[in-house]
């Protein structure tokens, strides 16, 4: 079983940053890739970003390339998501997800883990 835990999350601006979190359990975690996805009110839970095990891939959902990073540190068995030029769209929880492989696709299926999520709200 691995435990997943996000922080981070917070009320901010439109046009600011903010950086969150995922702490995991176990310590296969860097064999794992991990994966961000978000859900706003009223709306359905949709994928934001995905990193390999290696940290070495990475992917994101067009709405936010380019302004959103996902990067992780295998030795703190953390994974970041750094969030630039946010937008009010960008009110969610967000949760961190993880995949018992190396590498994955960004349906929610796919994860085995999730974590309870943090809210982000990006006031406008």
């Amino acid at each position: 079983q691995v435990q997943v835990v996000e922080s981070g999350g917070g009320l901010v601006q439109a046009g600011g940053s903010l950086r969150l979190s995922c702490a995991a359990s176990g310590r296969t975690f860097s064999r794992y890739a991990m994966g961000w996805f978000r859900q706003a009110p009223g709306k359905e839970r949709e994928f934001v970003a995905r990193i390999s095990a290696t940290g070495f891939i990475t992917s994101y959902t067009d709405s936010v390339k380019g302004r959103f990073t996902i990067s992780r540190d295998n030795a703190k068995n953390t994974v970041y998501l750094q969030m630039n030029s946010l937008k009010s769209e960008g009110t969610a929880v967000y949760y961190c997800a993880v995949v018992r492989s190396s590498w994955t696709q960004d349906r929610m299926a796919d994860y085995d883990y999730w974590g309870q999520g943090t809210q982000v709200t990006v006031s406008s």
